[in-house]
């Protein structure tokens, strides 16, 4: 698969701390989060294949940010987003709706951060469709 910007949605099943390795815990509401990441590296877009099976129980490795919330057990994958061959991930993680986890995804940038709360997955969703041109 080759290279593009990626939004993965994780519903969050209940109030939970959340370890996020070196960026530290944080305490996460019961909701949706959409974590925006790139894929320019080998492999390019198949990271997103690697994510999911984190989020399945098939890998335990944590590499990502994103790998700790998707391996946590209460955790749901709702679905993924991805502009192919083009860097927009800082982009469209200022650009979606909802509350900003500091610290989260953003260690090689100046974002705030690249993973966003909200309550609403309608509001959530929409915008995260918004900014994306396809969706797998």
């Amino acid at each position: 698969m080759g290279p593009g910007t990626y939004t993965v949605l994780v519903k969050l099943d209940t109030v939970r701390p959340i370890t996020f390795g070196a960026a530290g815990e944080r305490s996460l509401d019961a909701g949706y989060y959409a974590y925006t990441g790139s894929a320019f590296g080998p492999g390019g877009l198949s990271r997103v294949d690697r994510h999911r099976r984190v989020a399945a129980g098939e890998n335990d490795t944590r590499h990502w940010h994103v790998d700790y919330l998707l391996g946590a057990a209460e955790t749901n994958w709702e679905g993924v987003w991805i502009t192919p061959e083009a860097d927009r991930e800082c982009e469209i993680a200022r650009s979606l709706s909802g509350e900003a986890i500091a610290g989260i995804g953003a260690t090689d940038c100046s974002c705030v951060s690249h993973l966003t709360y909200s309550a609403d997955r309608e509001s959530l969703v929409d915008s995260v469709a918004t900014c994306h041109e396809d969706r797998a």
